[in-house]
């Protein structure tokens, strides 16, 4: 008895583990992408012309925030549905291609201030999120879920980027 109690303990143990892993990766990457947008947010991006449709500055942090604990969410449950499987694994790395990609497009947005080709990475991204998301399904429906409310958001932001590129020609 004892020692099952032992088991289970240490199990919970490395599944918050993991999950705290999960997360810190996805707000990582977030912070990576902040450091070349907070720069110009005054700046360059200060200067363009935007939609109505706009949000204000502040939202921003938050929802990303969010999203990025959701995501942190969706991959720890993959991952625990275990390692080992050749799916899990490759579904993780598809995430990892989609997380690089999140974090590319505020360079290439906010640090090189060209909204044109941030807008053709922002749909490498939204496809790589999507066969993410596909991939998850296969695994876990939740942690597919998961993913929803991102692409939604990056939804509304390439249209918002879109939108600030004819707005700037």
């Amino acid at each position: 008895m004892k020692r099952s109690a032992a088991l289970n303990t240490k199990s919970a143990v490395v599944k918050a583990g993991k999950l705290f892993f999960s997360i810190l990766v996805c707000l990582s990457a977030g912070f990576i992408g902040s450091a070349a947008t907070t720069p110009s947010i005054p700046t360059w991006y200060a200067g363009l012309r935007k939609p109505a449709f706009n949000p204000p500055n502040w939202i921003f942090a938050p929802v990303w925030t969010t999203l990025f604990i959701l995501m942190g969410i969706a991959a720890f449950i993959v991952w625990d549905k275990g390692i080992r499987d050749k799916r899990t694994r490759f579904a993780l790395w598809a995430f990892a291609v989609q997380l690089i990609l999140n974090s590319l497009w505020s360079f290439i947005f906010f640090y090189f201030h060209s909204p044109f080709l941030a807008f053709l990475e922002l749909i490498l991204l939204w496809c790589a999120i999507l066969w993410t998301s596909i991939l998850f399904y296969g695994i876990s429906r939740a942690a597919s879920l998961l993913m929803l409310p991102y692409i939604l958001w990056l939804s509304f932001a390439a249209v918002l980027n879109f939108s600030i590129l004819l707005l700037n020609k």
